[in-house]
């Protein structure tokens, strides 16, 4: 009967390239530090061959690592842009989050595609604003921004009209 594969998680299969690395960095670093078993005549063709071995399968294994760290960063690059403007705010904003959800309530009723002359967006930020602190189609991309331009203003909401504490 033929034996079925379940597919590991990507995370899973990552940990365990990363110590399949580490275990032939190991192997490397070892005949680098007792090269005389590479000379020897009595061990010199098994040393070699683990050698290179190691260094074959170090550089497979990173090739690997490398192919599945950037599925995982394309991963959770959809699923940050995916974000409702709730949650991607939020992630920006951190503690001050309601804050944050509450100006781009006022400014734009959480819509990425607001507009209003020059201003656009979820925190309606101007071009100029958008030129200093980056904009972006996403409810992330339009977060991220907002909060570079939150920290650069010290930290308060003077560069919007619309404030946190009123009631909208």
């Amino acid at each position: 009967m033929k034996q079925e594969r379940v597919a590991q998680p990507l995370e899973a299969r990552l940990a365990k390239k990363l110590d399949a690395a580490r275990k032939y960095r190991g192997t490397i670093r070892f005949f680098t530090n007792h090269g005389s078993l590479l000379s020897l005549a009595d061990h010199r063709s098994e040393a070699r061959a683990a050698l290179r071995r190691a260094q074959r399968l170090l550089a497979t294994t990173t090739r690997t690592i490398a192919a599945i760290r950037m599925v995982l960063r394309q991963r959770e690059a959809r699923r940050r842009a995916a974000m409702s403007p709730r949650v991607a705010i939020c992630d920006a904003f951190g503690r001050d989050c309601e804050q944050a959800v509450a100006v781009a309530w006022c400014e734009s009723r959480m819509q990425t595609t607001a507009q209003n002359g020059q201003y656009l967006g979820l925190f309606q930020m101007g071009s100029s604003e958008r030129r200093l602190f980056g904009h972006g189609r996403t409810a992330q991309q339009q977060s991220i921004a907002a909060h570079k331009y939150f920290v650069g203003s010290g930290r308060d909401w003077s560069p919007w009209s619309c404030k946190p504490w009123y009631a909208y």
